[in-house]
């Protein structure tokens, strides 16, 4: 269940920071949020992206088991 909340949090915030790299691409502003906040430690900025990536796949795999909505007799 931990697991599940972390992917979900790295899940929303790689969602919002391609939303907002989107949105600068036509406002002309780089709005890369991880890149703003990490990008003088390339390597923890790679590891986030990595972090965010597998939080994906794990919940695109497990999401049936976890979700309420999909899974009603679950939990």
């Amino acid at each position: 269940m931990k697991l599940h909340a972390i992917e979900f949090i790295l899940v929303i915030i790689g969602g919002l920071n391609w939303g907002l790299i989107g949105l600068g691409g036509f406002m002309n502003f780089d709005g890369n949020v991880v890149h703003m906040l990490l990008g003088s430690w390339p390597s923890v900025e790679l590891v986030v992206y990595i972090l965010v990536g597998l939080s994906a796949v794990g919940l695109g795999v497990g999401h049936k088991k976890d979700c309420r909505a999909c899974n009603p007799s679950g939990m």
